[in-house]
């Protein structure tokens, strides 16, 4: 599923292709017809990022929302658009660019009440101005809950996927079964400072990169790594391979059916 990065870079891409616009929205596969319909024509005011979730605004308090899920994925290009291939669930063009969305798990119009309702549910983003550490650290400090799963409930902390919450609890030197209420607010305070370090990071590079100058491969002298992820990384899908920064072997351990990686020296429990 992508993290959240992501999403607030397709939201200015986005702004950057039809904001301002009247844009044609249709809906190849028929499953969004009617809110395609509705949306049509009038201008796109804003998009927005908030967590792994994509909002546009359009005039007349209507806003689509869309969650990519693990299948979803957006194409867009200039010119004219190519015929639909495939469940192409919205597509979005001008007389510049076209958009295409397929199989995302949630393609919706929401009213403002609803709007309102999905952000009260979510945790503080760290990519956005108007985000609140506080309040996640409020959930944290009064949960015996592994604190590698209290960052991964979008509604603690919104946008935060395994690769970032693996990685900035290894440069924390946590361990990712700590539990929340363990973590002093001092922890809190870097752990957050760096997490938004790392996304904005990310947004910039479209892709995740978390280790250091003195641990990458040309400061080093070892292979770059090769994953479809892309990036540098620490531990994060590294299991049994020396630690960057000790040379342990990196471990691995399931946390509510999802695997997790650390550095047994690096982050000792």
């Amino acid at each position: 599923m992508p993290e959240g990065h992501t999403i607030h870079r397709l939201a200015a891409r986005h702004a950057e292709l039809f904001g301002g616009d009247k844009p044609h929205v249709a809906s190849p596969q028929g499953r969004f017809a009617e809110g395609a319909a509705r949306l049509s024509g009038t201008v796109l005011e804003a998009t927005e990022a908030y967590g792994k979730h994509l909002l546009h605004h359009h005039a007349g308090e209507l806003t689509l929302h869309v969650h990519l899920g693990l299948y979803g994925r957006f194409a867009d290009g200039a010119g004219e658009p190519p015929e639909p291939v495939g469940q192409v669930r919205l597509r979005l063009t001008s007389d510049r660019h076209w958009l295409d969305l397929r199989g995302p798990t949630a393609c919706e119009l929401l009213t403002p009440p609803e709007v309102a309702a999905l952000r009260g549910r979510l945790g503080p983003d760290p990519l956005r101005a108007d985000a609140d550490p506080d309040r996640a650290y409020a959930r944290i400090s009064r949960s015996p809950t592994p604190l590698a799963a209290l960052l991964l409930d979008q509604s603690v902390v919104a946008g935060t996927g395994l690769i970032f919450v693996t990685e900035a609890l290894f440069r924390a030197g946590l361990p990712p079964t700590l539990p929340g209420r363990r973590l002093t607010r001092a922890g809190w305070d870097a752990l957050w400072a760096d997490l938004v370090a790392l996304m904005r990071l990310a947004v910039g590079r479209g892709r995740i990169d978390t280790v250091r100058d003195a641990h990458l491969p040309e400061a080093m002298g070892r292979p770059a790594r090769v994953d479809r992820h892309g990036g540098e990384v620490y531990v994060y899908r590294r299991p049994g391979e020396p630690c960057h920064v000790c040379g342990t072997p990196v471990s691995r351990g399931g946390l509510a059916g999802r695997n997790l990686y650390w550095c047994p020296t690096c982050q000792p429990g």
